[in-house]
C-alpha cells in the first residue's frame, strides 16, 4: 500500500503461475482472478494491469498466447480494469499473471489482522480447487500414456466445469457485499489453504479460529478426490505445516483436514465481522454471485492454538434466566 494523500492508498500485488487447466482461454481468465485477488482482498478497486507472459514460440502455436492474454484481458475488463500492457519472455513453459493497482480509501482498506474474539468467519468460496485439478492432471497424463489401454477419467465433465468457474469467477461481488457492514479482517485464500491463511489472520490478530468442518462448502467431487488420497505437493505440505497448530476436534478426519489445508487456485475470502452480521452478510455475498458464501466458523481469544477444527457447530447451552432470590 501506498498513500497519495487525501485519504486516498494505492495497493499493488503481483501474481503468476503455470496453467491449471487446458483450455488457454480459461487459464487467462483464472490467472487474471487470481491476480487481482489480493487487490479485492484489501477492499481495493483494481485500475489498471500489466501482464507478464513466458511462452514456449516453438513448442505450441501462436493461438494459444491469443486465447491466454484474451481471457485475461476480458476478465480484467469484468473487474471494471484495463491490462495498460506488459512484457513477454520466451520460456520452455507456459506462464501468465497480472501486475495489478488498485485504489482505496484508506479508511476502508482490510487487513489480515483485526478480527476480534466474538466475530464470526465467513468463507465466500468452496474448498477443494488443489485436489480437483490434482484429479484433472492425473487424467491428462492418463491420457499421454500407453495407447491401447483404457482411462476411466478421474473427474466428470461436470465437476471440471465446476473447478473452472469457481478459480475464474471474481472477488468482486464479496467486496461490494461488504458496504454497511462492519468488517474487522479480511484475506483471500490460496496457495496456504483456509487453515493457512487463517493462521496468518489470527497471528496477526492475536486471536483463535474455530472452524466447523460441516459447515465449510466444498466443490462437488472434492471429497471423493481426498477419500481417494489425491492432492497435490502444496497442499500436503500445508498439512504437515499446520496440523501441529491446530487443535482437532473428535469426528474430524485426515481428509477433513486436508480440504481444509487444500492449496487453492483463485480461491476465496475468509473475512471476519460481527457474529450477529455474518449471516447476513453471507446471504448479500450469494445475491451478489459468491454463490456458496457460508459462516464457517468464529473467532475465540486466544487458546494454546491458533486454529481449531471441530466436525460441527457445538449448540450453546441456554443461559440461565434471572438469578436466585
Amino acid at each position: 500500500m501506498y498513500r497519495i494523500g487525501a485519504g486516498q492508498v494505492l495497493v499493488q500485488t503481483v501474481d503468476f503461475f503455470t496453467p491449471v487447466v487446458d483450455d488457454p482461454y480459461l487459464f487467462g481468465s483464472i490467472a487474471a482472478a487470481n491476480s487481482l485477488s489480493d487487490v479485492y482482498a484489501m477492499r481495493a478497486r483494481p485500475v489498471l494491469a500489466l501482464a507478464l507472459v513466458a511462452f514456449p514460440t516453438s513448442v505450441l502455436p501462436v493461438e494459444v498466447l491469443e486465447q491466454i492474454l484474451r481471457g485475461g484481458a476480458d476478465k480484467v475488463a469484468e473487474a471494471g480494469a484495463v491490462i495498460g500492457g506488459g512484457h513477454s519472455i520466451d520460456h520452455d513453459v507456459p506462464i501468465y499473471g497480472l501486475a495489478v493497482t488498485g485504489t482505496a480509501n484508506e479508511a476502508d482498506l482490510t487487513r489480515n489482522s483485526g478480527a476480534r474474539p466474538g466475530d464470526a468467519l465467513v468463507l465466500t468460496k468452496p474448498l477443494g480447487v488443489g485436489v480437483t485439478v490434482s484429479a484433472g492432471r492425473a487424467d491428462s497424463i492418463a491420457a499421454q500414456g500407453v495407447s491401447g489401454f483404457f482411462h476411466r477419467s478421474l473427474l466428470s465433465d461436470a465437476a471440471r466445469e465446476e473447478a473452472g468457474r469457481t478459480m475464474a469467477a471474481l472477488n468482486r461481488g464479496a467486496v461490494e457485499a461488504m458496504e454497511g457492514f462492519d468488517i474487522h479482517s479480511a484475506t483471500d485464500v490460496t496457495g496456504y489453504g483456509l487453515l493457512g491463511h487463517a493462521h496468518e489472520m489470527m497471528e496477526a490478530s492475536g486471536a483463535t479460529a474455530q472452524f466447523w468442518v460441516d459447515s465449510i462448502p466444498l466443490l462437488s467431487e472434492a471429497r471423493r478426490f481426498a477419500a481417494r488420497g489425491i492432492a497435490p505437493d502444496g497442499s500436503r505440505v500445508n498439512v504437515r505445516n499446520l496440523r501441529p497448530r491446530s487443535e482437532v476436534g473428535s469426528g474430524v478426519t485426515d481428509d477433513d483436514f486436508l480440504l481444509l489445508c487444500d492449496a487453492q487456485t483463485s480461491g476465496g475470502l475468509l473475512v471476519a465481522l460481527p457474529a450477529e452480521q455474518a449471516e447476513a452478510y453471507a446471504i448479500r455475498c450469494r445475491e451478489r454471485g459468491a454463490e456458496s458464501a457460508s459462516v464457517v466458523g468464529r473467532v475465540e481469544p486466544r487458546g494454546d492454538f491458533p486454529l481449531g477444527i471441530q466436525k460441527q457447530k457445538k449448540k450453546q447451552k441456554q443461559k440461565e434466566s434471572g438469578r436466585t432470590s
